[in-house]
C-alpha cells in the first residue's frame, strides 16, 4: 500500500519483525534500495548502498547508531546519513519512517 502527501509516497518497507536490533534488513522500493535499522526502539532507513564501493551495508556490521561497509570499513550515523570515516566522503541518503500496523513504511520524495 502506497500513501501519497504532499512530501511524497509514504511505502511499505519491511515487517517490523523483519528488522532486529544489530540485523538490519534490506528492502526495494522504487527505484531506492534501503536498508531498516532498529536502533533503541526507533526505526530509521537509509540508502542500502555504500557512497564509496556500491556494497549492500546490510552486510555490513552495526555499531550502536553506526552501520560499517563491510568492504573497506567506512562507517555512517544510521540516524543521518552521515558519513563517519573514510574511505567514504559522501553521506547517505535518508528516508523518514513510521509504523504502521505491522509493517514499517518509508517516505520516498517526490
Amino acid at each position: 500500500m502506497t500513501v501519497e502527501t504532499t512530501n511524497g509516497t509514504w511505502c511499505v518497507a519491511v515487517a517490523v519483525t523483519d528488522v532486529a536490533v544489530d540485523a538490519p534488513a534490506a528492502c526495494s522500493v522504487g527505484q531506492h534500495e534501503i536498508a531498516v535499522y532498529l536502533v533503541d526502539g526507533t526505526y530509521y532507513a537509509t540508502s542500502n548502498i555504500c557512497t564509496h564501493a556500491s556494497a549492500l551495508l546490510t552486510d555490513g556490521l552495526m555499531h550502536g547508531c553506526e552501520i560499517e561497509c563491510p568492504l573497506h570499513n567506512a562507517r555512517f550515523d544510521i540516524r543521518t546519513g552521515e558519513a563517519l570515516s573514510s574511505p567514504a566522503e559522501v553521506d547517505l541518503e535518508t528516508f523518514m519512517t513510521r509504523v504502521v500496523g505491522t509493517n514499517v513504511e518509508v517516505l520516498i520524495p517526490s
